[in-house]
């Protein structure tokens, strides 16, 4: 049999002709793009090397192209991506600067990091910045490389004649000038001015700044997300409607303080930019129902809508939203102060935001059981609510708020008068409750610190743990002794923060020696009952009353029995098991039922 001749390999042109098929990015002869970091030195016949071409000066070429490549460390072989990530591990600045003066490429590839956000916490090192921007004769255009820049640090020493020197500095993403208060619209403007890069601007407290600023913004700075301007008084709804209007990609406003704004400029913001997520107005008094209302209906992106102290805000603000809308992006939100609210504003916000995590309702005088059962549909998605100052609510309302709401893990009840130790005694099962505000609560007792201090269990009807609280404020409950407070501090291991001004079993020289200082702006009534113990002064305070105030076996001060149990769950006093039946009577659909006698439900 005669056997077939053997094929012959295809010469290298053809092998080229079948490798171009192939997915892989095509190579040139000479392959230069820093990412051969396999080859070894004088490897020219690996596989990895690129192919010979027939003539000989290209060969030349190549080998000598190669023999330089094999010259340089590996390192200095990797992508320029690949060593700029490398140079951004290193935190210290006098390391990145070591890296520049290596070689010229490693300094290529760490200077922008170097320089991205340059150090101005020192007046040296702002005097450094701008010696070095200023240079004509730099190696790098460093003007060009600065990304963040941040005066802040320095306050009221900065002037127009800091800043205008970096008015070069056009690719500026994040400016903060926070309280520069010395800083006017001729050094701002000129920073803005051609800046197409800017994303976010900090101009707090700078009380100088006009509307001129805020043009000049609204016409370069087109890429803007974030807008700071709280305490400038002297800028104008005029102004932040052009801003509104040109930077349409704005994601957080913090407006805090500009009391001269109207719903105009609300308005405009609500309409132009539809991805805001947050919103802080805290302080805008002339603010009305109607730019509350098209912000909400709006903004499906709206995480944050803060209002605090915006009086003029009734129940319309919410009524006025679309029935069967849902807003479920809405995650905070802070009504403190707005007065004019009641019962019916509540029940409609949280049908129409039914994913709230924060809901701060402090001094909304008005607000009654009714309201508090419907911020219990927010159930499981509840962790911080403040009632504080809202003395119309009773132990009904916190009873079943507990019940249904037991991820809470802060929760303030200042000045919440009618409670009483059933709502604590409640309150004190939540498994994830770190800070309790309890300030002003004169009816509860040492029953209830007991309650506080107690474990907790893990799981259902799993083993307990000692409790998570953190910070627990008691000042001026005057039926507090030195027992319950000292069980609350053997308990609760984590425990910070503990106020007792004005709680007299504390007012003692031997134990205000663990307390703080009282605040400057006290008067001396108020540094006589002043009384609170924080960081280390709490675990001093522990110390000290387990030597000097608990003997062993003394359950008197500790609240605990030998084997670590409470007190005897059967002793529950009568109120407890009245409200729970109150509470469990009450149905969220059914709010318009009578609750119980004392509540405040119905008016």
């Amino acid at each position: 049999m005669v056997r077939s001749r053997r094929v012959e390999r295809a010469p290298s042109g053809s092998r080229s002709n079948i490798s171009s098929a192939s997915t892989s990015p095509e190579r040139g002869d000479v392959d230069d793009d820093n990412d051969s970091i396999m080859l070894q030195p004088n490897d020219s016949q690996s596989s990895l090397a690129p192919s010979v071409s027939p003539d000989q000066e290209d060969n030349e070429a190549l080998r000598r192209a190669m023999a330089e490549r094999n010259r340089l460390s590996p390192v200095s072989r990797l992508p320029a991506e690949l060593m700029i990530a490398v140079f951004a591990k290193l935190s210290s600045p006098n390391d990145l600067k070591n890296c520049m003066l290596v070689s010229k490429e490693w300094a290529r590839n760490s200077v922008g990091l170097l320089w991205h956000r340059p150090q101005t916490n020192k007046w040296a090192s702002v005097k450094s910045v701008i010696r070095t921007v200023r240079r004509a004769d730099s190696f790098f255009e460093y003007a060009s490389l600065i990304k963040r820049l941040n005066l802040s640090a320095l306050g009221n020493e900065v002037s127009d004649g800091t800043l205008q020197p970096l008015s070069g500095c056009k690719r500026v993403e994040r400016l903060t000038l926070t309280n520069c208060t010395k800083l006017t619209d001729l050094s701002v403007s000129a920073m803005l001015t051609n800046n197409r890069s800017l994303l976010a601007l900090d101009v707090t407290g700078l009380d100088s700044i006009t509307d001129k600023s805020m043009f000049t913004l609204s016409e370069h700075a087109v890429r803007l997300q974030g807008l700071n301007i709280t305490n400038c008084r002297k800028i104008s709804d005029e102004s932040l409607v052009a801003v509104a209007k040109s930077c349409r990609h704005l994601k957080r406003l913090k407006l805090n303080g500009c009391s001269q704004l109207t719903d105009k400029s609300i308005m405009a913001f609500a309409m132009s930019c539809r991805y805001i997520l947050e919103i802080d107005l805290h302080d805008c008094k002339n603010l009305e129902d109607e730019s509350i209302t098209t912000l909400i209906t709006e903004g499906p992106h709206l995480r944050e809508l803060r209002l605090a102290h915006c009086w003029r805000i009734t129940d319309q603000a919410f009524l006025h939203l679309p029935q069967d809308a849902t807003y479920e992006s809405l995650r905070i939100l802070d009504l403190t102060d707005c007065g004019d609210l009641q019962d019916s504003g509540i029940q409609r916000v949280i049908h129409a935001a039914p994913r709230l995590r924060n809901l701060v309702l402090a001094k909304c005088r008005h607000l009654t059981d009714r309201a508090v059962l419907a911020i219990t549909r927010l159930g499981k998605n509840l962790h911080y609510i403040h009632l504080g100052h809202c003395s119309r609510i009773t132990d009904a309302g916190v009873v079943q708020l507990v019940r249904l709401c037991n991820r809470i893990r802060y929760i303030d009840l200042a000045c919440c008068t009618n409670l009483t130790d059933a709502s604590v005694m409640q309150l004190a099962t939540l498994p994830k409750l770190k800070r309790i505000g309890l300030v002003k609560c004169s009816a509860i007792t040492d029953r209830s610190i007991l309650a506080l201090a107690k474990p907790k269990p893990v799981s259902h009807n799993g083993p307990v743990a000692p409790s998570v609280l953190e910070r627990v404020h008691l000042s001026y409950c005057t039926h507090l002794t030195l027992g319950g407070i000292h069980a609350l501090l053997n308990n609760c291991p984590r425990l910070t923060h503990l106020s007792l001004t004005g709680v007299q079993a504390f007012l003692r020289e031997d134990l205000l020696v663990f307390c703080r200082d009282a605040p400057a702006e006290f008067n001396p009534h108020q540094r006589e009952v002043f009384c609170v113990f924080s960081g280390l002064g709490v675990s001093r305070l522990r110390n000290y009353l387990n030597v000097n105030n608990s003997p062993p076996g003394d359950r008197s001060q500790s609240g605990f029995d030998a084997d670590g149990t409470m007190y005897d769950e059967s002793e529950e006093p009568e109120m407890m098991i009245n409200v729970t039946a109150q509470a469990n009577g009450m149905a969220i659909e059914e709010m318009d039922d009578d609750f119980a006698d004392g509540s405040e439900a119905m008016g």
